[in-house]
Parts: structure tokens; C-alpha cells; sequence
């Protein structure tokens, strides 16, 4: 007698059904009404792509304003001057055709008060980096809820382009 098959372990109940997550540095493209999900975002930027008419979006969770500030330049969605070409690169291979339109939260500057006058805000630069990339792609931006000195956690609802943002600071906004 042979033992019965063993089902595969089961990732860990995320709070939504369809719920992708994204690491820093990572991103993950979906339709079929999943939610993205990022959390921990303080000077890094969320950036939601989201095509309404076929359903599908894609989200990055950016580190860093461009290639030039880290050895490692392979990761696409690290860098916002790549990761939105990966997006809008994804949404295609998903089937979107119509316009794209862009979210983007983050970009907070968490330690403000330990730079040196005139030091970097890195959060600021990941938001400059990333309004400049969309521009360049000609892909609008709808929303965003950057700055700060709070972290914050983003849900993409892809069926609608809904943008959920929760902090412990602010609360829950939608964008």
C-alpha cells in the first residue's frame, strides 16, 4: 500500500484572498482582482502602475533614485529610473493596452533630524527619481501621499486602481 499523496505546504493566510506580497527592492504584476501589498515603506517609494480598462496593475517597492548609488545595478525594481519600465513591461505581458496612470506613496524622511544641514534626504530623492522616470515613460500621476516622517504600508487593488494606504502616524487614506 502506497502512502497518499502529500499537498504542498501553504504559504501563510495573507489578508486578502489574492494578496501578492512585495519585499523591498522587488515588485509583482497582477489581474484577476488581487491586491499588491508592500509594508515597511519609509524613505522608500511605492510605485503603482494600473491599467483600468484591462484590469491589471504592477508595484515596486523602490530603494533607491538610480543605478549610480549602488554596486548591484541588476535588480530593475530596485532603482525608481528602472523599475518603472519594468512596470509598465509587466502590465503589457498581462495584457494592458490602454493607458497606464501611476500612484506613488513613500518617500518619507524618517530621520530628518540627524542629517547634517543641507545632508541628503534620500526619501526626497526616491520621489524626485520616480516623478522624473514616469514623466520620461509619459505615464500620469493620479495620486501620491509622499513625504513625511512616518512609515507606511500600500495595498494596489488591481480590478480598480484603488490605492490603500495605511500608517500608524495618519491612519488609512485612499488614493
Amino acid at each position: 500500500m502506497t502512502a497518499p499523496p502529500v499537498a504542498p505546504a501553504q504559504p501563510a493566510a495573507a489578508a486578502h484572498p489574492r494578496e501578492l506580497r512585495v519585499k523591498v527592492a522587488d515588485f509583482a504584476a497582477a489581474g484577476d482582482g488581487a491586491v499588491i501589498a508592500t509594508i515597511g515603506l519609509g524613505s522608500c517609494v511605492a510605485i503603482a502602475l494600473h491599467d483600468a480598462r484591462a484590469g491589471v496593475g504592477a508595484l515596486a517597492h523602490v530603494l533607491l533614485p538610480d543605478e549610480t548609488l549602488s554596486r548591484d545595478a541588476a535588480n530593475r525594481a530596485k532603482f525608481a529610473t528602472t523599475a518603472v519600465p519594468l512596470l509598465v513591461e509587466q502590465v503589457r505581458r498581462l495584457g494592458g493596452r490602454g493607458p497606464l496612470t501611476a500612484k506613488i506613496v513613500g518617500g518619507a524622511s524618517m530621520f530628518a533630524q540627524l542629517l547634517p544641514m543641507g545632508g541628503t534626504n534620500m526619501g526626497a530623492r526616491n520621489v524626485e527619481a520616480t516623478l522624473t522616470a514616469l514623466a520620461k515613460a509619459g505615464i500620469p500621476l493620479a495620486a501620491q501621499d509622499t513625504g513625511g516622517d512616518h512609515g507606511r504600508s500600500v495595498f494596489l487593488h488591481v480590478s480598480d486602481g484603488r490605492v490603500v494606504v495605511r500608517s500608524l502616524k495618519k491612519g488609512e487614506r485612499v488614493l
